[in-house]
């Protein structure tokens, strides 16, 4: 008779608390860092010790010398094994098979692994028969079942969050967090055991103007790169590196779900205090505004989804920044549109930022000629990232035209119309004098929406380096 075990019977009940809960079991389910404890605690229980050497056993070290199979492409089993052996966010055997259980809860390929390991003789000595649950076969096949009920769940996992598996099964708030390329982002680095720190945020730059990091954040990735166990000055070196290009950064909270200090960050805190007598953990950003229409979505922020009016873009000559307005709006007067210039800025605009390089063919007088027809006008919600502007179609949320800040050469709104608003765009950005743009002109819900909108492409401006 199969003795009764204890942690089968606690991973039983495990399971049912998490599919009580409904829909998909996320990184905050509140049961799912006990149920991984758990399932840790049954791969562990009666590994048996090498009689000599220096490495300790850990499930792990079966794991990563399970069969590959002899079908030609990889299995998803041992993509996932592949993926957790080569992750660059873990340094430990405990680490790579933590990250190693949440890849395989959300793929559902933990009991595959574990009835190959039932059919590798020499991988299932790694167990003592007796005290085991795996090298016990009465044990075994329970805990099996219980891992088929499992594969019938839905998870949803960050499964690059991983970077404290080698700690805690206990994983920080992670975000993302893109900007423009610019000459200094404005935050103050520390390292401390491996980890780099954000000590402070410097006033009026660009990561206080974009107001995502704060003071006691972890870098962890930049562009994909990632700065776990990194050495001194590795972050400013990759920075370098990408000096001029929009930056893509993953960052590791301080603050955890519940407010409070995320607990493994408690001792390497200490340290950077020992380090830095006056570092505070900034709890906020230090210049959000009350009633900001913006709200942060993974890193950028996002305009509050009001209609806008879009003319689809009509070619011109440098200058032709007004005809391009008129056809839009023709209410905004004939007067206006028969004017034409020599130079780079048209007198009806106003708040016109510019970029010498994009203008540089705009010293040509202006030829005006007979206006295309108007199209139909389309509604449009306006999206301005870190990096980019987006435009997509209201209904579908189709993306219509992308361009990134150094593609616009300047932006600007109507004197006599407050909530008409145009940027221009070269409109063939690989030719070598960039001589034609395209005037993209919108008409907003409100002349507050119209003012904003101009100040954050204006402030990607100032923060964006352009390079010849």
């Amino acid at each position: 008779m199969a003795r009764k075990e204890p942690l089968l019977s606690a991973l039983k009940g495990g399971v049912l608390r998490l599919r009580e809960g409904g829909g998909p079991c996320t990184d905050t389910s509140p049961h799912l860092a006990s149920l991984c404890q758990l399932l840790e605690s049954i791969l562990r229980k009666g590994l048996q010790q090498p009689a000599w050497g220096f490495r300790r056993r850990d499930y792990w070290h079966w794991l990563e010398q399970l069969p590959t199979g002899t079908s030609g492409g990889p299995t998803p089993l041992s993509a996932s094994i592949q993926q957790a052996g080569s992750c660059q966010g873990v340094r430990t055997a405990q680490g790579r098979g933590r990250h190693f259980l949440r890849l395989a809860l959300q793929r559902k390929v933990l009991a595959a692994a574990v009835q190959q390991l039932a059919q590798t003789p020499r991988l299932l000595e790694f167990y003592d028969p007796v005290s085991s649950i795996l090298g016990n076969e009465d044990l075994l096949e329970p805990f099996l079942s219980l891992l088929l009920v499992m594969t019938e769940m839905d998870f949803s996992l960050d499964l690059q969050n991983c970077s404290f598996l080698d700690e805690s099964w206990l994983l920080p708030v992670c975000i993302t967090y893109e900007t423009v390329p610019c000459r200094a982002l404005g935050m103050v680095l520390r390292y401390v055991d491996g980890r780099v720190f954000v000590t402070e945020v410097l006033p009026e730059s660009q990561a206080e103007v974009d107001e995502v990091v704060l003071a006691g954040d972890i870098l962890d990735e930049i562009n994909g790169c990632s700065l776990r166990n990194a050495y001194n000055g590795q972050a400013g070196a990759m920075l370098q590196k990408l000096k001029g290009q929009p930056l893509s950064f993953r960052l590791l909270r301080w603050r955890w779900h519940d407010g409070e200090v995320y607990e493994p960050l408690l001792p390497y805190l200490k340290v950077l205090k020992e380090k830095e007598p006056q570092f505070q953990l900034q709890r906020s950003p230090r210049h959000r505004g009350e009633g900001e229409p913006w709200g942060l979505h993974g890193g950028r922020r996002r305009m509050s989804r009001g209609s806008l009016l879009w003319c689809p873009p009509a070619l011109f000559s440098p200058g032709c920044f007004t005809t391009c307005a008129t056809w839009a709006r023709p209410a905004l007067g004939s007067a206006v549109a028969k004017r034409c210039w020599t130079g780079p800025s048209p007198p009806c605009w106003r708040g016109m930022r510019q970029r010498g390089v994009l203008w540089k063919q705009s010293s040509a007088a202006v030829v005006m000629g007979p206006l295309p027809p108007p199209s139909p006008i389309q509604e449009v919600l306006f999206d301005v990232k870190e990096a980019e502007v987006l435009i997509r179609e209201k209904p579908s949320s189709k993306l219509l035209c992308r361009y990134p800040y150094p593609t616009i050469s300047c932006v600007g709104r109507c004197m006599d119309s407050s909530n008409v608003f145009a940027f221009c765009v070269a409109a063939s950005p690989e030719s070598p004098d960039r001589s034609t743009f395209d005037c993209l002109v919108f008409a907003s819900s409100s002349e507050q929406e119209c003012e904003e909108i101009i100040r954050r492409i204006a402030a990607g401006f100032k923060h964006t380096e352009w390079f010849v």
